[in-house]
């Protein structure tokens, strides 16, 4: 075997050497942020679903007859149907019977952050909370 052949050879093992080293950087970063992309668009997702629960809860809770009991079970099951647990669900005025035509009626479902997400025990999100609200005017009987 010639000499030229052996630096050639000795030069590719250096050049794979390298490319290991480099991926054993980079690898863990794209890692990371792959998962971070995911957790975040898992949180955007979630909140997407408790806007259109609050909705879809007072739609329920400005029509006439409504009852608090009725809205925060549809709320559950528009949030069940998402498979989300764990939510707070706040109507105001909390009773609906008595409420004036053309009073404020607010639903707000907050969830903790660590209950929905996909990583186990995510330490950036373990104090926050998702909310959302809607309001809408009572209607007349």
């Amino acid at each position: 075997m010639s000499l030229g052949r052996t630096r050639k050879k000795m030069a590719q093992r250096q050049r794979r050497g390298a490319a290991v080293v480099e991926f054993a950087f980079v690898a863990p970063l794209m890692i990371l942020l792959t998962l971070g992309m995911l957790e975040l668009g898992r949180m955007v997702m979630v909140k997407q679903i408790m806007v259109n629960a609050s909705r879809e809860g007072a739609r329920d809770a400005v029509l006439p007859g409504a009852t608090s009991e009725s809205v925060q079970a549809s709320v559950e099951a528009e949030l069940a149907a998402a498979s989300i647990s764990g939510a707070t669900i706040t109507i105001t005025p909390s009773v609906l019977s008595s409420a004036a035509e053309g009073t404020a009626v607010t639903i707000l479902i907050s969830v903790p952050a660590a209950d929905i997400s996909w990583i186990p025990k995510p330490l950036y999100s373990l104090q926050n909370t998702i909310e959302a609200s809607t309001t809408m005017r009572k209607e007349a009987s």
